[in-house]
């Protein structure tokens, strides 16, 4: 009897399906009539890039400028002194502050002596393929909107995710993975806004894995025979391109379809990816793994290296989790515990990626939503407030020279006084080194062209080879 009822459904397919099994929609066909219009088809860019793809890493909750990679000896000098802030806890006015100097202290690494914390002994030992911004400033001294403003260049109103447009400007190489994908255990502050690709096609919006036993779960096919599903595959096809025609407004549609074409691709392809059971001992301990371990910011910097191995356009990295916020506004020790989850990793991303070749056209970047303020209501005060005029982030990998600092801040770190990059830069920046010129990646919406970087937006030359 089960016999029966598998050859009849079998029959029923083949008939339904029309001789189109194992043939996708048009977006996904090898022509190139059909890729002229697909949204995903790789495409060059404006001109030539430097990197192929991007790792963006964010550790939510605003880390320290002052106690990272901005020494201030003057700050240790000057500590317990008074100041007159212009703004405090998102008010504007006169506040009367007192300096309060870093906990830990700074030694210079690298051919060229850059200055970094003691937070960082493993990065410390790489700066030599790290471009450290320090004058960076963006809009918002809020959690959600700076987050907002990191990920989409607006800390206002909902916009695309940067690797959505990086998906939307550059397609994918490897038509089996997502070409934007998010490794995160959870989502930050603003949300799956994050990632989301809010009026660009929704194909491009990013897919987020979440780090455990089973980051991308239901990947395995339901039906044992790859012919049998090939046909189910065909009618459910044909079947959603008559509901497409009579729903052609309905831009929603296309973004589903299209995720189910990815989501086919991804059984053959995901199983394989985060398959780290041929990865050796010694590459394990670099990012700081154990063998089977599935968790932890270690195993999310090794995964990077593997999906950009395998052609994935955007990878972020959000570094949080319940106890993992750099959120320190009653006690900066715990900056302490929240870089050492992070340096080990991220250095031995930078090591591993050197060591196959692949950091010459892989960028690298680390970024927070803003700073920490260098002062406080007392100068006993163990914790920092949020601080958006200036703060620190780096890049390192695909056109960026190593090895060097960029932009400075005043004697104690409070305001830029050279080669300030606000995030619009910082986004013009990557997308430059993508060989995407910002002012060109546009989409019209609404009525009018947006955007990533909106009017501004600058790229930094002066770090670039």
């Amino acid at each position: 009897m089960s016999y029966l009822i598998k050859s009849s459904r079998r029959h029923f397919l083949e008939t339904a399906s029309g001789g189109f099994a194992g043939t996708a929609l048009a977006g996904i066909c090898n022509d190139v009539e059909a890729a002229s219009s697909d949204p995903l088809a790789a495409r060059s860019g404006h001109y030539a890039p430097q990197a192929d793809c991007v790792i963006f890493v964010y550790s939510t909750g605003g880390v320290s400028h002052v106690d990272t990679f901005d020494y201030k000896p003057q700050l240790a000098t000057d500590h317990g002194k008074s100041i007159t802030a212009s703004r405090w806890l998102n008010k504007s006015g006169e506040f009367k502050r007192y300096l309060i100097q870093s906990r830990w202290g700074f030694n210079r690494y690298g051919q060229n002596g850059v200055w970094v914390s003691d937070l960082f002994p493993h990065l410390a030992r790489v700066i030599d393929d790290v471009c450290v911004l320090n004058a960076v400033h963006c809009d918002s001294d809020g959690h959600d909107k700076g987050t907002l403003a990191a990920h989409t260049g607006s800390a206002q109103f909902a916009r695309p995710s940067v690797g959505a447009w990086v998906s939307y400007g550059l397609g994918t190489v490897n038509r089996n993975l997502p070409s934007f994908m998010v490794l995160a255990p959870a989502a930050p502050y603003a949300g799956a806004q994050t990632w989301a690709s809010d009026f660009l096609p929704g194909c491009h919006q990013g897919t987020h894995v979440i780090p455990g036993n089973e980051p991308v779960p239901h990947v395995k096919p339901r039906v044992a025979s790859h012919a049998l599903q090939e046909m189910e595959r065909a009618l459910r096809n044909r079947l959603n391109q008559v509901h497409q025609k009579r729903r052609q407004a309905d831009l929603k549609i296309d973004a589903r379809i299209r995720s189910f074409e990815t989501a086919f691709g991804m059984q053959r392809a995901a199983p394989e990816a985060f398959d780290l059971t041929r990865e050796s001992e010694r590459t394990l301990e670099m990012y700081g793994i154990k063998r089977g371990d599935t968790k932890g910011f270690g195993w999310q910097c090794l995964m990077a290296r593997r999906l950009s191995e395998r052609g994935v356009r955007f990878i972020e990295l959000i570094d949080v989790g319940s106890n993992n916020n750099w959120d320190s506004h009653g006690n900066m020790g715990d900056h302490e515990r929240l870089a050492r989850n992070i340096d080990k990793p991220l250095a031995g991303l930078l090591l591993d990626l050197k060591q196959r070749g692949m950091l010459e056209r892989t960028l690298v970047v680390w970024t927070s939503e803003f700073g920490r303020t260098p002062f406080n209501t007392s100068a006993s005060h163990a914790g920092r407030e949020h601080h958006n005029f200036c703060f620190s982030s780096w890049m390192a990998g695909g056109g960026v020279k190593g090895g060097l600092v960029h932009g400075k801040s005043d004697e104690h770190g409070i305001l830029p006084i050279k080669d300030g990059v606000h995030t619009h830069d910082l986004h013009a920046t990557m997308l430059h080194l993508l060989g995407i010129d910002h002012e060109r990646l546009t989409y019209r919406h609404a009525g009018r062209d947006f955007r990533l970087t909106d009017v501004a937006g600058r790229v930094v030359t002066e770090i670039l080879v």
